[in-house]
């Protein structure tokens, strides 16, 4: 029991991190992450009882832990902010300014069909186009603020 209790803690250690950098609208929603770590957890174990040798069992581990996780808009939001307007705000502002577009660039995503490996597609570039047009027309409207 106390292993699995230590495989549970790391679970939600790492997916609590990968929450807070990339996906910061999920990294208060305790029941997300203690489903999923728990799930990442019994399925290592399962994976490791069943003989599979260790990196596999970190594989299915992840696989289930990081489902749905791999694209995300934040670091897309960011990303077009500190590309494209590093230069009119210190690199201390750039983050908490990529938390206030995120949710004026949400409009922007719902025009495309978000999967894992969104990133690597052509739609990717214009999305994050339009993106950047969003947080110009904003700055252009509001300033920095």
């Amino acid at each position: 029991m106390d292993t699995q209790q230590k495989d549970l803690s790391y679970f939600k250690l790492r997916l609590q991190e990968l929450l807070n950098t990339s996906f910061p609208e999920k990294a208060f929603d305790t029941k997300f992450i203690q489903q999923r770590s728990s799930w990442a957890a019994n399925a290592y174990e399962g994976a490791f009882r069943s003989g599979n040798p260790i990196e596999r069992c970190d594989e299915i581990a992840n696989y289930i832990l990081f489902e749905g996780l791999h694209f995300s808009k934040f670091d897309t939001v960011f990303q077009a902010v500190c590309n494209e307007f590093d230069t009119i705000m210190a690199d201390e502002e750039l983050r908490p300014f990529a938390l206030k577009m995120s949710p004026v660039c949400e409009p922007v995503f719902t025009n495309y069909q978000l999967t894992d490996d969104f990133a690597y597609t052509t739609e990717y570039d214009l999305l994050y186009t339009e993106i950047t047009g969003t947080i110009a027309i904003w700055i252009e409207e509001n300033g920095l603020q």
